[in-house]
């Protein structure tokens, strides 16, 4: 098992490679083990050059406790944040940048331990930002949107 220590955006994140198939590789960010496609094979014992990507495609298959970060601060001016209250994954985004919405709207849909949890706004006000896709895996704590 390889272990290898990241820097993105100022948050840290310590990545296990436990096991590669082909060019499949289950590797655990975190503490949350996920499946990863690369776009070609990789032998167990090779060691992956890290390029920036736009999207990453991978599954989570096994849910384990991880210790909650601290919470990232909202810049100046961008509004209330929208965190997500536990890990899971984004099922449904309800709003779009630029969208007004009401205290108690729903927001955010995000499954967590098989179960669907209707995220709602904090405040009156209207979308600055969306940091999530729909499908994408989140930590405790994380900011989903923003509302300003």
């Amino acid at each position: 098992m390889k272990v290898y220590k990241y820097k993105v955006k100022g948050a840290e994140y310590e990545v296990k490679i436990n096991d590669v198939e082909g060019n499949v590789a289950k590797v655990e960010v975190n503490g949350i083990t996920f499946e990863v496609e690369t776009d070609r094979p990789m032998s167990p014992h090779h060691t992956p050059v890290v390029r920036p990507v736009a999207h990453v495609h991978a599954t989570p298959f096994a849910a384990t406790q991880t210790a909650t970060p601290a919470p990232e601060p909202v810049p100046a001016g961008n509004g209330v944040a929208v965190r997500a209250p536990l890990p899971g994954t984004v099922n449904d985004i309800k709003v779009s940048v630029g969208q007004t919405v009401k205290k108690g709207d729903v927001v955010i849909v995000l499954e967590a331990m098989k179960m669907e949890n209707n995220l709602t706004a904090e405040c009156d006000g209207k979308v600055t930002e969306v940091r999530v896709n729909k499908g994408d895996s989140v930590r405790e704590g994380a900011i989903l949107i923003t509302i300003g």
